[in-house]
């Protein structure tokens, strides 16, 4: 038998039949669907950027709370969750959407739900009394984004082949940070506005009117751009059944079936591939602690450090460009250096420059430091994705990039409840850096002992 159809799914597996839609292509899809494939990105940083890291969410442990500090246990509380509701299902989601006819209409009801519940937010009075409120809809939306996010990257070998999945990979990737920056400016310049004027859209600043209606823009923002997306996908499948004609569905899986898939999946892992298993688990600590830094930036900015909100929504820009940059230089030391080594230094960086923030509350602290954070959180990033891509064997891409999507998900909770945690014991909101930093330093040690030089081995048998 080749090594080739060694790799492929057992012929009862759930993966062994599947809609047209789900198979890879021999050629990438046309730039139109690359580039609404790509605005979904755009527009799902209006969640991200907006919504749960310099916007709102600092609004929502803002002093017309309450104490920043209990506000702020409330809201890593919430998240932390709302990352154990994601770790308990992501997987499967994730799992359903390689084998189910209907990833298309998961992702758009997932998708504009998100939308649905960030403008929701809109209703968050500045008042103790609808801090749950104002909570609660940030994280079911944190959940449901989160489902839509696996849909969304599940498609990606679905209009890429292995020559230009990098490629077409990276093009999303830059769209999330443009999307992130255009986003950020007209939240600034339109709505909350320079010196305690109004935006250029006049919104005052009454009962915080002028903050709560970037919920209504980031919902319509997210639903806007992820609508060429969905015109294309539904064209290409309805394509796809026509050219093809009937498919065989694949079996539908009970809850409990889809973890016992789930489970041959990971034991495949351990026996033929246990680098790629381990880096599978080392990454997502250290991924979920550079989450946690974007997560919980704006609220210590906010909280601790005195900056408004408009200095907020002015790092946050900052920040996108620096992380940009970050990941570019980080991809030629990718090539010289090696994804390990490149992924070692960041994380490296990243502790030796988050430390002083625990000792100097000064805003100039604070952009020095976070910007430097920022530069850093790039590069592992990138190389943990080039990592990952230097393991896989071609004809493998979907699979086991798929389970790299879970299992970030899966650990989403660390950085909130380590956060909680040192907030709670030590009593003031800036100990919750050291909360993330743990996180971090734990990503790294689990990094030690894999391979320098990653190489190519057959997952399945």
């Amino acid at each position: 038998m080749s090594s080739h159809s060694s790799s492929l799914p057992p012929a009862d597996s759930p993966h062994a039949a599947v809609e047209p839609d789900h198979q890879r292509p021999a050629r990438p899809a046309p730039r139109g669907t690359v580039a609404a494939w790509a605005l979904w990105d755009a527009g799902s940083a209006s969640f991200n950027a907006i919504m749960t890291t310099f916007v709102f969410s600092v609004y929502l442990t803002s002093s017309a709370f309450g104490d920043a500090a209990y506000a702020s246990s409330v809201m890593s509380s919430g998240l932390t969750i709302a990352g154990v509701c994601i770790a308990l299902l992501a997987p499967v989601t994730g799992q359903r959407a390689d084998t189910s006819g209907n990833r298309t209409l998961w992702l758009i009801i997932n998708t504009l739900l998100t939308s649905i519940l960030m403008a929701l937010c809109f209703f968050a009075a500045p008042s103790p009394d609808w801090l749950l409120y104002g909570v609660t809809l940030l994280c079911v939306a944190n959940v449901v984004n989160e489902f839509a996010s696996v849909n969304y990257n599940a498609i990606l070998p679905t209009i890429s082949t292995p020559a230009t999945v990098g490629r077409i990979g990276g093009i999303g990737w830059a769209s999330g940070y443009f999307g992130g920056i255009v986003a950020l400016l007209i939240v600034l310049f339109g709505f909350i506005g320079m010196g305690g004027t109004p935006g250029f859209l006049g919104i005052p600043h009454e009962d915080s009117l002028h903050v709560r209606a970037v919920a209504i823009f980031s919902g319509l923002w997210f639903a806007g751009l992820t609508i060429p997306l969905f015109i294309s996908l539904t064209r290409r499948d309805r394509q796809a059944k026509t050219t093809s004609g009937a498919t065989a569905p694949a079996p539908k899986l009970s809850f409990i079936g889809s973890y016992k898939e789930l489970g041959k999946t990971i034991a495949r892992l351990y026996r033929n591939a246990p680098q790629t298993l381990y880096f599978l688990i080392a990454s997502a600590v250290f991924r979920d602690g550079l989450v946690g830094i974007f997560t919980f930036g704006g609220i210590l900015a906010t909280g601790t450090f005195g900056f408004s909100t408009t200095d907020v929504i002015l790092f946050a820009i900052a920040g996108n460009v620096v992380a940009g940059v970050g990941a570019l230089i980080g991809g030629r030391l990718d090539d010289r250096l090696g994804p390990k080594r490149v992924i070692m230094l960041s994380l490296i960086g990243i502790l030796l420059v988050g430390i002083p923030l625990l000792f100097s509350q000064t805003p100039l602290t604070f952009w020095i430091c976070g910007l430097a954070l920022c530069s850093f959180v790039g590069p592992a990033q990138s190389a943990s994705r080039t990592y990952l891509s230097r393991l896989t064997p071609a004809g493998q891409e979907g699979e086991i990039f798929g389970l790299y999507s879970t299992t970030g998900r899966a650990t989403s909770f660390l950085a909130p409840a380590l956060f909680t945690l040192f907030v709670s014991l030590l009593g003031a909101q800036i100990w919750g850096v050291l909360g993330i930093l743990t996180v971090i330093t734990l990503g790294l040690l689990l990094l030690i002992p894999l391979n320098p030089a990653p190489t190519h081995t057959p997952v399945s048998e």
